[in-house]
Order: structure tokens, then C-alpha cells, then sequence
């Protein structure tokens, strides 16, 4: 069995207000800085083996902190990238609502793909793939994963047999921790959506 912590990033501008998508240059706020720091010292007794992160600035922000607390080096994977949202990157959520292309990817992410960029199905692929070959790898361990919230979302609906067109029905605040067990029979949810002191693991 492999522990995976799958971690948001923290607070970052523009959340809420506008797609950041793989736009450079996105960092944490303070309230954000303040988030990771608190998330760090939570997760330093858990026995991480790993912390692995997006690319992006504010999930290596994210994840720095929590990998100095473990005595561990980053471990940058293209794979937890945020979902590359095309040419609604950088957009506003109000100039996105009267476009007909964007009702339609939030009501059928499973097939939609974003002008100029992925569907939610490459995504799953991806994080999927990531998290069975470390299934491997860090078997018997536990691994931290920064990541984005599309990305997260899209691996707990493979990994828990829901449909990805459901994938809005799960909230995740930045730095939050969720975590999924994955056992040779299956995978199982420990934790959803964690802000506070973890349950026991």
C-alpha cells in the first residue's frame, strides 16, 4: 500500500476571480505564504518519503516549505501540471459566462475540449499514470503531491470510479490535503478537502 497526500497549493492571485491556468508569474499571496507555512508543520510528523509538485511557481512555493520540513528536495513532474486551459487562460470566470464553450465544459468535462488546450480525460491520464508508477516505487511509503485542484479532482475521480462530469461536485481549498490509500485491490479515501490537524493515517 502507497499513502498519497495530495496537496492544493496555497492562496495565489486571482483564485476565484479569474482562470491562472499556466500563466508564468502567478505566486502565492500572503495569505497563501501563511497557509503553506501552517501546512508544513501539520504534515512534519506524517513520515513523508516524498514531495513531488507541479511546476507551476505557486505549487513549488507550496511545496518547498513542506519538503524543508521533511528533509526532503522537491521533486518537480510535469504530470501534476495544471490543466492547460488554452485560450481561456488569463480570462475572467465573468467574461467566460456567456460563452457557450465554457457551459459546455462544466457540463460535460468528460468530453470537451478547451480551445487550445487539454480535456479533463488527458489529465486524468496523466496523473493517473504518475501516481501507479510511484504506487511502485514508494510502495509501502507515503508521497506528498502539490498540485492544482482540476488535476487533484481528475485523480480522485479514476482512482474512486467516479464519473469525471462529477468532477465539480468536489470542493478543494487551496492547501488543503486529501489523502488516497492505493492497495493492490483498489484505492480508499482517508480524507477530503483536510484544512486543519490530520486524522490519524
Amino acid at each position: 500500500m502507497s499513502l498519497f497526500l495530495l496537496v492544493r497549493h496555497g492562496h495565489a492571485d486571482n483564485v476565484g476571480k479569474a482562470i491562472n491556468g499556466r500563466n508564468a508569474g502567478v505566486e502565492l499571496t500572503e495569505r497563501g505564504r501563511r497557509e503553506v507555512r501552517e501546512l508544513a508543520e501539520r504534515l512534519r510528523g506524517v513520515g513523508l518519503s516524498a514531495v513531488l509538485s507541479s511546476p507551476l511557481e505557486r505549487a513549488r512555493q507550496t511545496a518547498a516549505p513542506l519538503a524543508e520540513a521533511v528533509g526532503v528536495q522537491v521533486d518537480v513532474r510535469q504530470e501534476l501540471n495544471e490543466l492547460n486551459y488554452g485560450q481561456w487562460t488569463g480570462k475572467s470566470y465573468a467574461e467566460l459566462q456567456g460563452d457557450p464553450r465554457w457551459k459546455a465544459f462544466n457540463s460535460f468535462r468528460s468530453g470537451t475540449r478547451i480551445p487550445g488546450g487539454e480535456t479533463m480525460l488527458e489529465v486524468q491520464a496523466r496523473v493517473a499514470g504518475l501516481m501507479l508508477a510511484l504506487r511502485e516505487e514508494y510502495h509501502g511509503s507515503r508521497v506528498a503531491m502539490v498540485s492544482h485542484a482540476d488535476t487533484i479532482r481528475a485523480a480522485l475521480m479514476h482512482f474512486l470510479g467516479l464519473p469525471l462530469d462529477f468532477v465539480l461536485r468536489v470542493a478543494l481549498q487551496p492547501a488543503s490535503v486529501s489523502v488516497l490509500a492505493l492497495e493492490e485491490w483498489g484505492a480508499e479515501l482517508r480524507c477530503l478537502n483536510h484544512t486543519g490537524a490530520l486524522p490519524v493515517l
